[in-house]
């Protein structure tokens, strides 16, 4: 019983066999559908954005953190950040999640409630920026930078985030255009 478990847990954890199709991965992972369905509904950013996010920010793996931080190149002394799981959510803005959602128990290596989470920080995105919940470039780089961030700017002299919000649009716009093909709707 404990190794069916054990299999189960390690099944789990592997990401998806084809992480670029999006009818492929709602194929092989049925509950992801329901989850990032739910939270559209409840929330109203479109499943092919949170899906490009998780794709962008863990490679749709749960237990993903960030590097370490290093004295002379090698003496590992901490974390970069506290990032984790799949949409690498810091440990305040996962408690700040957790107390306004009333979600304690939630994880960030439970695919439903970090779907729940990306369309719970979008409102407050688009609450504290104005960004629309369906603009993925935009939605991205205030993800990454924070609201607050966003709204002073701190993306503007990074190039390479705007870079890499333009892959996450891009994504999106491919993963809306798969959703189109295996039953949901595409983005507008």
């Amino acid at each position: 019983m404990l190794s069916l478990l054990v299999l189960v847990k390690v099944c789990r954890a592997v990401p998806p066999r084809n992480i670029d199709d999006l009818c492929a991965m709602f194929e092989q992972r049925k509950s992801w559908r329901e989850a990032t369905a739910s939270s559209q509904e409840r929330w109203g950013v479109p499943e092919p954005i949170q899906l490009a996010i998780l794709h962008q920010e863990s490679r749709f793996r749960p237990t993903v953190r960030p590097g370490w931080r290093t004295v002379f190149w090698i003496i590992p002394v901490g974390r970069l950040s506290s990032a984790y799981g799949y949409g690498q959510v810091k440990d305040g803005t996962w408690q700040d999640y957790q107390k306004k959602t009333g979600n304690t128990d939630g994880k960030r290596s439970s695919f439903a409630d970090v779907t729940d989470f990306i369309g719970w920080y979008g409102q407050v995105i688009h609450r504290v920026t104005g960004v629309a919940l369906d603009d993925a470039y935009h939605f991205y780089l205030a993800y990454h930078e924070g609201p607050s961030g966003f709204a002073r700017g701190s993306y503007a002299e990074k190039e390479w985030l705007q870079g890499v919000a333009r892959k996450v649009e891009a994504r999106a716009g491919l993963y809306a255009a798969q959703f189109a093909t295996c039953g949901g709707p595409a983005l507008p």
